[in-house]
């Protein structure tokens, strides 16, 4: 009877990480990389799905003015809008960001439909900009330049997210008041019915992740640094 015992406890920490040999050897690792690809699509899905029922499906119209408008340039409707912010005096001036080099302001008037007394006070063109990254650095300079504390943020509904999140990156202290643009030829309100919407908001979460990224890890960084100070030197007595 005791050997009986003393075979049973010598096999039961042999069989205690049993459950642990499916990771073993060189097929424990293909099984361990293949579980963690499937494990980080279906998030990369769920997350997909949460973003696109979370577009905004119609214009939310600012509560409060600001001191400034950004445009992000990209959609048609987009500068129309914002100059009929600024005519409707929701802030001082407009940015117009990522402007064409080729494209000229007289071309830029015809998309508004104010008319063009607004160009000649209170609009600036930024034609440097190339990318989301590059508006979200030019508007930072832009805002600094004018002392503004707050924005409101003008672009397509499905871009918004990441333009937001680019902008909080590149201003931070400074309050984004988001204006999304809906345009009727992007179906997100049954963005699964359409290849073509369903294509164009795949593309938008997948830059928006690194974006998000970025902005984590800019925002890690600063409350690192906000805890490291330098003792000042010793100063000499009088």
């Amino acid at each position: 009877m005791s050997d009986d015992v003393e075979v049973r406890e010598q096999e039961e920490p042999k069989d205690r990480p049993r459950r642990f040999q499916r990771f073993a050897g060189l097929m424990g690792v293909i099984r361990l990389l293949f579980d963690g690809t499937i494990l980080l699509l279906v998030m990369l899905i769920i997350g997909f799905i949460v973003f696109a029922n979370g577009v905004d499906r119609e214009r939310i119209e600012p509560a409060h003015p600001a001191d400034g408008i950004t445009v992000l340039t990209g959609g048609v409707s987009r500068i129309d809008e914002a100059i009929k912010l600024l005519s409707q005096g929701k802030a001082k001036r407009v940015l117009i960001t990522g402007v064409n080099r080729g494209t000229t302001l007289e071309q830029l008037k015809e998309l508004s439909s104010q008319g063009d007394q607004y160009f000649a006070c209170c609009v600036d063109v930024d034609k440097e900009a190339r990318n989301t990254i590059d508006n979200a650095t030019e508007t930072a300079q832009w805002v600094t330049l004018n002392q503004y504390s707050s924005i409101i943020v003008v672009t397509s509904n499905y871009h918004l997210p990441r333009a937001l999140a680019e902008l909080e990156r590149a201003l931070p202290g400074v309050a984004l008041i988001p204006y999304p643009v809906v345009d009727n030829n992007v179906h997100v309100e049954r963005w699964w019915h359409y290849p073509g919407t369903t294509r164009l908001l795949l593309s938008e979460y997948l830059k928006y992740l690194p974006a998000l990224g970025r902005l984590w890890a800019t925002n890690l960084a600063r409350m690192t640094l906000q805890g490291t100070s330098v003792p000042p030197e010793d100063e000499p007595e009088p």
